[in-house]
């Protein structure tokens, strides 16, 4: 059903698929339901998002993906006209109450974007604004987050002699994992990634992938992505997203190999998308 190349990168152990079942959801997501004005770009979604997993969601652009992913932080308040119905529970705690402090919640869901997005400043001041902002002054605190989380974005050794110089001339693929370390220093307990990669060319991609292979056993991780082998080489769960209904959400070992829903299989073979 599946080309070779996508079946070699999604054989796992059959003894981290039943570890990873038994973990309870961090994220539960039931009946979401999304509208932009009289648009309705999320219908009836209900999923669950499993702790020190990597979750990607795939699908033709367009069909809800990064909607979705933006609701998982309530990034979409941010956008005039919109409206949201069902629940999200992260850790238990609907994050749609009126109560809810939204500055706490994009700490703990942080969130990469597409694009690389570093500010104008030094390599070091990019990776301390978060602390910053939350009125970290201690230099010592500062300068051990910074080395700590360059470290976990595999950067450090790469800028280690050059963290006063400006983030905009590094590499596309050196920038991305700039804004990786500056969601990382807030310390977040899950990460969004909107098409991290889709920007970067293959050398730089497989170092994001590899980080995100790493970054699971400290971290939730939800992705979004147009690339189908990126979900199979990276993802423990899959979800396939169309026309804003989510199709079908499984291990990606089944979603790649064994779908249960025709358009699924359609996707996945390239019959359509």
């Amino acid at each position: 059903m599946m080309d070779e190349e996508i079946k070699s990168k999604i054989e796992i152990p059959e003894t981290e698929e039943k570890e990873a079942e038994s973990l309870s959801p961090k994220i539960s997501v039931e009946k979401l339901n999304f509208f932009y004005g009289r648009t309705q770009a999320l219908k009836d979604i209900s999923v669950g998002i499993k702790e020190n997993q990597v979750t990607a969601f795939i699908g033709p652009s367009g069909c809800g993906k990064s909607t979705f992913l933006r609701c998982l932080n309530r990034m979409n308040d941010l956008i005039p006209g919109t409206k949201v119905s069902g629940k999200i529970y992260f850790d238990g705690t609907d994050i749609y109450t009126r109560d809810i402090d939204l500055s706490e919640l994009r700490r703990k869901v942080g969130m990469v974007f597409q694009k690389s997005n570093p500010f104008p400043k030094s390599i070091f001041e990019n990776v301390a604004y978060g602390l910053k902002i939350q009125g970290v002054t201690d230099k010592a605190i500062l300068e051990e987050t910074v080395e700590k989380t360059l470290r976990d974005a595999a950067l450090w050794d790469e800028v280690k002699d050059k963290l006063d110089q400006s983030a905009m001339k590094l590499s596309g693929g050196q920038q991305q994992r700039v804004c990786i370390a500056r969601a990382l220093a807030v310390q977040p307990e899950v990460l969004l990634m909107d098409e991290p990669a889709s920007a970067l060319d293959p050398i730089s991609t497989a170092k994001i992938e590899e980080l995100i292979s790493d970054l699971k056993k400290n971290y939730t991780i939800v992705i979004v992505t147009h690339n189908m082998q990126q979900a199979a080489r990276i993802s423990d769960y899959t979800g396939f997203f169309f026309l804003g209904e989510l199709i079908e959400f499984d291990r990606t070992s089944d979603i790649f190999t064994n779908p249960k829903n025709k358009k699924t299989e359609d996707y996945v073979t390239g019959r359509f998308g």
